[in-house]
């Protein structure tokens, strides 16, 4: 992520968004950057309404909801350098939040894990799904029992230790050194986990490899040595697990008090559906903040 990230937080008036945008304020006051909340309204809604009452009646409407929505999520709202900027579109959700994180240059999205359906509502289960199938700027996703933060300190208490659980492919350096910079920036301990799967070979047991687990192990261990042996910041603790990953994270998770987990989300054709399915069981299962990283960002 860059040094200053624009944040986009899209926003369908749930309290899950509440949460979301208390993040999303916190992240902007603290690096000073700039902040979107975006609305997105149904054509349907919209042609419904520039019938009974112009043309520009519902977008008018959502833009005082959603000014409402944002004074009345703070006591105080967090200082950031510019002025909040507060956008209303119209179309699908997905492809509206990836379009307008385009256009506005933003480097992180900052969005619930689900939300509520009804009018001028996103439905936001699907919706972020599909916005972690498509983007290319990380995107944190917040739980839907998180109210949020009203400052940094409260981002240091809700994370309290961060978890990257990484596959050992060419996207952990990145994964690694990502995941270090923001246990650094908020002030916690961190982990590094790789899950190593049961090998479901009938050869294999047939043949009887009696080392093959140890071997496994020894490999994972170098390869997470080779991986965080350049950063500059504080070593993480080192952690090798043996079962499915999405469960194994989620245990992890749980056992450790990590109130963040930090994955990535591969491109590969090989890679990508299953870490894909990965990181969508994790969120599943966890119920803790995620950032997921697109490959390719520095």
């Amino acid at each position: 992520m860059a040094l200053r990230p624009s944040v986009l937080c899209p926003i369908d008036f749930s309290d899950n968004a509440r949460g979301a945008l208390r993040y999303a304020a916190t992240i902007a006051a603290h690096f000073q950057a700039p902040l979107t909340l975006l609305a997105v309204n149904d054509p349907l809604l919209e042609e419904a309404a520039a019938l009974s009452a112009g043309p520009t009646q519902l977008t008018e409407d959502t833009q005082r909801e959603l000014e409402r929505f944002f004074s009345h999520t703070f006591e105080r709202p967090p200082k950031t350098s510019d002025a909040v900027r507060l956008e209303v579109v119209s179309g699908k959700p997905a492809p509206e939040i990836l379009r307008i994180s385009r256009e506005r240059a933003c480097d992180l999205i900052v969005m619930g894990s689900h939300g509520s359906t009804g009018f001028r509502k996103l439905f936001f289960g699907s919706t972020t799904e599909r916005v972690l199938r498509e983007t290319s700027v990380p995107v944190l996703v917040t739980p839907g029992n998180d109210p949020g933060p009203l400052q940094l300190q409260d981002v240091r208490q809700a994370v309290r230790r961060v978890l990257a659980p990484v596959d050992l492919s060419a996207a952990t350096t990145h994964q690694v050194a990502t995941t270090a910079r923001v246990a650094e920036i908020v002030g916690v301990p961190w982990l590094v986990l790789h899950v190593i799967e049961p090998v479901r070979s009938m050869v294999a047991s047939a043949l009887g490899l009696p080392n093959l687990e140890a071997e496994r192990r020894d490999r994972a261990e170098r390869q997470l040595e080779e991986a965080i042996r350049a950063l500059t910041s504080a070593k993480p603790e080192m952690l090798i697990a043996y079962g499915e990953p999405a469960e194994e994270v989620a245990k992890v998770a749980a056992d450790r008090n990590v109130g963040l987990i930090v994955m990535g989300l591969h491109s590969s054709p090989l890679l990508g559906p299953r870490m894909g399915s990965v990181t969508y069981r994790v969120l599943c299962l966890a119920h803790r903040l995620v950032l997921a990283l697109p490959p390719g960002r520095t």
